[in-house]
C-alpha cells in the first residue's frame, strides 16, 4: 500500500487528487492538507505518507520553504512538487531542497499515479517540459564552465589524461622536459591541486 499526502490550497484540486488516488489499488490518500504548517501538524514517526504531493504557492509558508523543514525531519518521504511554476529557478530550487520528482498541474491523472508509482521503484517522475529544461539546464552550464589553464597546459592535460609520462608528453608537443615542468606547477597551482591524479579527475569531470 502506497500511503499518498497532499498539500494543495485548491479545494477542487486537492479534493479531485485525493478522490482518484483512494480509488486506486494500492494507493491510500488521508494525509490531505491546504498549507505546510497544518501538514506538518498532523505528521508524526509513526503517521506519515510514503509519498507527498506538495504545491509550491501555498498560503503561509511555501511548498519549497515547507519541503526542507518536511525533509529535515521525515527524510523518509518522498515529495513530488505538483505545481504551476515551470520556470528554472523554481525547478532548481525544488530540486536543491530535496524534491525527488516534478510534475505541473496540468498532468493527466493517470500520469501522475504512474509518477507516483515510478518514484516507490527509485525513478523520478519529471513532466517533459520539466525535464527539458533541466537538461538544457546542465547543457549551458557544461558550455560556460572557463578554463583558467593556457592552450599550452591544456594540452599537458591531455597527455596526462592519454597515461603519458612528463617526457613522453615533452616529445608529443616538441618542448623541453623542463617546461614540461614549469606548466605542471602552473596546472596545480591554477587547478588548486596537488597530485597528478586531481587534475585528471578535474579533467574527466569537465570541470577544465
Amino acid at each position: 500500500m502506497i500511503l499518498v499526502g497532499i498539500v494543495e490550497d485548491d479545494n477542487q484540486i486537492r479534493s479531485l487528487l485525493q478522490q482518484y488516488l483512494d480509488r486506486q489499488p494500492g494507493f491510500s490518500c488521508s494525509f490531505v492538507h491546504s498549507s505546510v504548517e497544518s501538514f506538518r501538524k498532523a505528521l508524526s514517526p509513526e503517521n506519515q505518507p510514503d509519498v507527498l504531493l506538495m504545491d509550491i504557492g501555498l498560503p503561509g509558508m511555501s511548498g519549497i520553504d515547507g519541503m526542507k523543514l518536511i525533509k529535515r525531519d521525515y527524510p523518509g518521504i518522498d515529495i513530488i512538487m505538483l505545481t504551476v511554476y515551470n520556470d528554472p529557478d523554481k525547478i532548481f530550487q525544488s530540486l536543491c531542497a530535496g524534491a525527488t520528482g516534478y510534475l505541473l498541474k496540468n498532468t493527466p491523472l493517470e500520469e501522475i499515479k504512474e509518477g507516483i508509482e515510478l518514484l516507490t521503484r527509485g525513478g523520478s517522475p519529471m513532466s517533459p517540459q520539466i525535464a527539458r529544461k533541466v537538461i538544457d539546464f546542465f547543457n549551458t552550464e557544461k558550455k560556460t564552465v572557463s578554463s583558467p589553464l593556457s592552450e599550452k597546459e591544456k594540452e599537458i592535460v591531455i597527455g596526462l589524461v592519454d597515461g603519458l609520462s612528463y617526457k613522453l608528453i615533452a616529445d608529443r608537443m616538441s618542448i623541453s622536459l623542463e617546461t614540461v615542468r614549469f606548466h605542471i606547477k602552473n596546472i596545480y597551482r591554477k587547478l588548486h591541486v596537488h597530485s597528478k591524479a586531481e587534475v585528471i579527475s578535474k579533467s574527466l569531470k569537465g570541470e577544465i
